[in-house]
């Protein structure tokens, strides 16, 4: 099998995470496996599937239209060359031309059924590859059945062409970290010894992040000494975000922390009083499993996948910063729910592992070289 990572962003984002996890884990379980990477990735990927052939692509694939041109030129030949059965697309396109049989990523719906989330540019673009990848693909890979709910509602998907294999979660780095791991991250930050909430994804409209800064603000509100609230992850293209800090009191903090690197996020989720994350919508919600394994109170939404990952093991509210400002109110003041989640939550992430990922996507795999042989 061949798995194009050409489309992994450098910054490692859920697609990113999602990728690297599910190579390392084939390659340790033995697969047959390839890889075609960009330049940047090649190291990478050569030191967590030391069994696996990486193959560089060529530099020109770094833009996504110059990606896209070789990923329907160059990438079927590359196909041919190899001898490969199957071909994993882990990022919504496909080429169309391949010889081997097709797996695709379909990550999630919103592009349907909430295009105002993205850009539009963005949106069109990926309604028009799902719709091709559900035609065109002997199987789409869907991370939750909420996604494959949806992609049947809106996209008019057939559920036999959906094969769900959730997310796992990688427990090195994502674990219950130790005093040192917390005060590392409090270093970073400048948070000496104050408490904090913590937020991590890309600051896009998907996430709801102007809702929890406007949430957070009227939760702090008669509080004597109020923590802080801490925002990671990419600017992303969220314009109501700056309006929101804007309308946050000057007594209250709210932290901009940018990019964290890998190393400190097990201390920045299990070091916070409780991780807030109210998105809108999620085609499975890696940020939420990650927290849950660092033993943090997570909480969340009901929206699409969400519940299919936290289960009881979460607290949930509602989108608006009203329901937002009531659930971290009632969350702060009941040290005792807090605690009883977070031992909760590292007990059900323990469900979720790539391991059992890979197993799901090895079943995908064959089922697709069996369609392709009935074609």
């Amino acid at each position: 099998m061949l798995i194009d990572a050409t489309a992994v962003p450098a910054d490692r984002g859920g697609v990113g995470r999602y990728v690297d996890s599910l190579v390392a884990a084939l390659d340790a379980d033995g697969a047959d496996l390839a890889v075609v990477c960009q330049p940047r990735d090649e190291d990478l990927f050569t030191k967590i599937a030391p069994n696996a052939r990486v193959v560089r692509a060529a530099d020109a694939v770094a833009t996504r239209t110059a990606r896209l041109a070789w990923e329907q030129t160059t990438l079927p030949r590359l196909v041919r060359s190899l001898g490969v059965d199957v071909v994993h697309s882990p990022h919504y396109t496909l080429p169309l031309a391949s010889k081997a049989a097709s797996v695709v990523t379909l990550h999630d719906a919103t592009f349907f059924t909430d295009p105002v989330l993205h850009s539009s540019v963005k949106a069109r673009f990926f309604r028009a590859w799902t719709r091709a990848s559900l035609r065109r693909a002997d199987l789409c890979v869907v991370p939750s059945q909420a996604t494959a709910d949806e992609l049947a509602r809106v996209a008019g998907a057939d559920r036999r062409g959906l094969h769900i294999a959730q997310h796992g979660v990688d427990t090195e780095r994502f674990h219950p970290p130790s005093p040192d791991e917390i005060m590392a991250v409090r270093r970073t930050l400048s948070l000496g010894d104050t408490p904090y909430v913590a937020f991590l994804g890309a600051l896009e409209p998907r996430k709801n992040v102007p809702a929890l800064i406007r949430g957070f603000a009227q939760a702090m509100v008669g509080r004597s000494d109020p923590p802080a609230l801490v925002l990671a992850g990419q600017p992303g293209w969220d314009s109501q975000v700056e309006r929101a800090l804007d309308s946050v009191p000057h007594r209250i903090r709210v932290i901009r922390a940018g990019y964290l690197p890998f190393e400190q996020l097990a201390g920045f989720l299990g070091g916070a009083e409780l991780v807030a994350y109210p998105s809108l919508g999620e085609g499975f919600g890696l940020p939420v499993l990650e927290a849950m394994a660092a033993g943090a109170c997570v909480l969340t939404t009901r929206r699409l996948s969400l519940p299919e990952v936290g289960g009881e093991a979460v607290a949930y509210c509602g989108v608006g910063a009203g329901d937002i400002a009531a659930a971290i109110a009632d969350l702060l003041d009941d040290p005792a729910r807090r605690s009883s989640l977070a031992a909760s939550a590292q007990q059900r992430a323990k469900d979720f592992s790539w391991a059992m990922s890979a197993d799901r996507h090895r079943l995908a795999y064959e089922r697709a070289v069996m369609v392709r042989r009935r074609r």
